[in-house]
């Protein structure tokens, strides 16, 4: 025998080896699937719910089994067995629903996402293309009106997780639900443009990226988003918050300004515009805001006060204090009027103390503008015991100006322990 006649029968020989070993780990495998199909046929029978669920456990696993063997990857009956398992296990809570018996919610949702993740990717072997080169597509048609049918579940699996706050589990089922539009599956249904719920959808999914502090996956969905006009504001809100987190400052006052153009009266815009604008000194800004803020609702109290702010801000003294005493008429528990009125005296008083040379009317004059500004001041800290980091810098220097000995050094140990903080 030649040498090569050798090697071409051991070849063969290894051939065989590995035919018989494929012909029994085939045989293995149909006789797993039969099994559980068996299990799934059982658990149907059963009458009592819970053997069942056993069953169609039993079933899963053991096509999950079976899948991470390679070979069996484009199995069909691997598949189709699978999906029936897991339906089955969904069928049962249903029932339990039905019949108002304790299940498991979370793992019911969990289910309907396994559905989901398995009919899609057997879609993938599906549309595998044949020897002539054509996909197959034997089961897209109905594969997709099962996934269509139960796709709401996904929604109502994102919201049963907000409710726990369990966010990244709630962005799961809204990002699924969202990206449905693009999967070849479910082209034929057109998601994107005759699901009136996408933007809603789009909306908690940016609100639970938003509760999980994850910019990235908010702004994923940031357009859609915005499509749904009944949460405008709040999805404006949600993005201003997320553009100064990652530390866009021109995004972020963009946001706060189309939300405050858009919708005035939501109380997220206005404060935050104005802060920023006055922790810049930006006061022509502030006034534009607030005026604008004004012709929308001319009584609103906040608007006013802030209008009084900016005038103090620019020196406009008796302006400021006429708005700030309407607004303590209207309202005598009004903390921040007062302090605004005192700060208007105040201010003044510091400005005439700057000038180097001081006659005796006007010494006078500083010493009674202190005295105006005092009661106002008292007053705010009476209303404001917390705000210390406010009244306490005014006061010291009211008191020590006005000689008043008792309540500078009162106010002179409150300041000492502030600054040893």
């Amino acid at each position: 025998m030649t040498y090569n006649s050798t090697i071409r029968q051991t070849i063969l020989l290894i051939a065989a080896i590995l035919f018989c070993y494929g012909q029994a780990d085939a045989q293995k495998t149909k006789k797993i699937i039969a099994q559980a199909k068996t299990g799934i046929k059982n658990g149907q029978a059963q009458e009592n719910l819970e053997k069942a669920m056993k069953e169609y456990v039993k079933a899963e696993n053991a096509m999950w089994g079976l899948l991470k063997d390679s070979t069996n990857h484009d199995n069909e009956k691997v598949w189709l067995t699978l999906y029936d398992a897991i339906q089955a296990q969904y069928d049962v809570g249903n029932e339990k629903l039905y019949l108002k018996q304790p299940y498991d919610t979370a793992a019911h949702f969990k289910t309907t996402s396994k559905m989901f993740d398995v009919l899609i990717a057997f879609d993938s072997i599906d549309a595998k293309p044949d020897k002539k080169g054509q996909p197959k597509l034997k089961y897209r048609a109905k594969h997709a009106d099962i996934l269509d049918f139960y796709r709401p579940n996904l929604f109502y699996g994102g919201a049963y997780y907000v409710n726990k706050a369990d966010f990244p589990k709630a962005y799961e089922y809204f990002e699924k639900y969202l990206t449905c539009a693009q999967l070849p599956i479910l082209q034929a249904y057109d998601y994107e443009h005759k699901d009136t719920m996408m933007p809603t959808v789009a909306y908690w999914a940016l609100y639970s990226a938003y509760r999980m502090d994850d910019a990235d996956k908010a702004f994923r969905y940031q357009q859609l988003a915005l499509r749904d006009t009944l949460k405008l504001s709040a999805t404006t809100q949600y993005l201003a918050e997320l553009y100064k987190m990652k530390g866009d400052t021109a995004e972020y006052v963009r946001q706060l300004n189309l939300g405050f153009a858009r919708d005035p009266g939501y109380p997220f815009f206005f404060p935050r515009l104005m802060d920023y604008y006055n922790s810049r000194e930006q006061n022509d800004s502030m006034m534009t805001i607030v005026d604008q803020a004004l012709e929308k609702d001319s009584t609103n109290a906040l608007y006013r006060f802030a209008k009084s702010t900016v005038y103090l801000n620019t020196g406009k003294y008796k302006e400021c204090m006429d708005i700030c005493q309407q607004l303590i008429q209207e309202n005598d528990s009004f903390g921040d009027a007062y302090y605004n009125i005192g700060l208007a005296y105040f201010n003044q008083a510091v400005e005439l103390d700057k000038v180097a040379q001081r006659s005796r009317q006007k010494r006078r004059t500083i010493r009674e503008l202190y005295e105006k500004s005092l009661p106002y001041i008292e007053k705010y800290r009476e209303l404001a015991p917390e705000q210390k980091e406010r009244w306490v810098p005014v006061l010291y220097i009211l008191y020590l100006n006005l000689n008043m000995g008792d309540q500078f050094d009162e106010i002179d140990r409150i300041r000492n322990c502030m600054l040893r903080k």
